[in-house]
């Protein structure tokens, strides 16, 4: 992959040949990425791919193999408490302090942001967004609940990063609506987004550019218009007497025939199958660009379905 050209100003996180071997698994392999400023930037890949990895190096609780990973100019290893000041965390899997309450968690989590506003009226806006009671121990809480307090906790400290390993996970649908929400407000107020997910659909909605990560390599990145070159679209089409035979046709992959329907799966050039379905009486056509999920399907299937 081309590494950007962005000015050095412009990158909240810049990872440069970064490489992490664990004995004989290497889960992560020369990576050069770029995200800027004020963007949210998905980062997809199954697991095992080096997601999160990549995180734990991003924080500093892992030291590199080979390469630098640096938070705002500052490298994150040589020196994590100064990248720390810039950024929040939420994990994947929420570790919390069973004793404490969610209110006596938020109060301690505050304190150990040094250098860190925060702000305790937005703080009350998301327990009652994420609809979270301050009185409960940590024990008695689902583990949705426990994501929305890791989740309180580093959204309300307004901080210039936002680094979040798969942050809905437990959360209901209704938690994940209010969960996009407040990632477009701290967009909207210039924090940058490094979101690591499952939930493609989550990826499409919220985020300017995506990175596929692959055994440890990032094997595409781009926004998704960018990226729709790498999977399939869909042709379907109605037709007054039989549709016709375009197996043929340079580029079609795949395509199905329902009496008078015809879907075609096409990569490519679209002109010669157009062409070729001119010829014919049309009733309806439609075409369709691969989702998401499609073109992440394509990276690790070959196919889009």
């Amino acid at each position: 992959m081309p590494t950007s050209t962005q000015p050095t100003d412009d990158i909240a996180v810049r990872a440069t040949a970064l490489t992490k071997h664990y004995g004989r698994t290497h889960a992560l392999e020369a990576l050069d990425l770029a995200v800027r400023r004020g963007e949210v930037y998905g980062f997809l890949g199954p697991n095992g791919a080096g997601k999160t990895t990549t995180i734990r190096l991003t924080l500093g609780l892992h030291r590199p193999t080979s390469g630098t990973v640096e938070v705002f100019g500052i490298d994150a290893w040589a020196d994590p408490v100064a990248a720390h000041r810039r950024l929040a965390y939420v994990s994947g899997e929420p570790a919390l302090w069973p004793s404490l309450t969610v209110a006596e968690t938020l109060e301690f989590l505050g304190r150990l942001r040094q250098g860190r506003h925060r702000d305790r009226t937005y703080e009350q806006v998301l327990l009652d967004r994420f609809q979270l009671e301050t009185d409960r121990k940590v024990r008695s809480l689902s583990k949705g609940n426990r994501q929305k307090v890791q989740l309180v906790a580093a959204l309300s400290a307004q901080a210039d990063l936002l680094l979040l390993d798969e942050p809905t996970s437990g959360l209901d649908p209704l938690m994940e609506v209010a969960f996009r929400n407040t990632i477009g407000e701290a967009k909207a107020g210039g924090a940058t987004v490094f979101l690591s997910s499952h939930i493609l659909s989550e990826v499409e909605s919220l985020c300017d550019r995506v990175g596929i990560l692959r055994d440890g390599r990032l094997v595409d990145e781009g926004t998704l218009d960018q990226l729709r070159h790498l999977a399939f679209q869909t042709v379907e089409g109605t037709f007054a007497g039989p549709p016709p035979d375009v197996s043929h046709v340079p580029g079609v992959q795949h395509v199905a025939v329902d009496g008078g329907t015809l879907r075609v799966e096409v990569s490519g050039d679209l002109a010669p199958l157009l062409q070729a379905l001119s010829s014919q009486d049309i009733v309806t056509l439609r075409t369709r660009e691969p989702s998401l999920e499609e073109i992440f399907l394509h990276h690790y299937t070959g196919q889009a379905e």
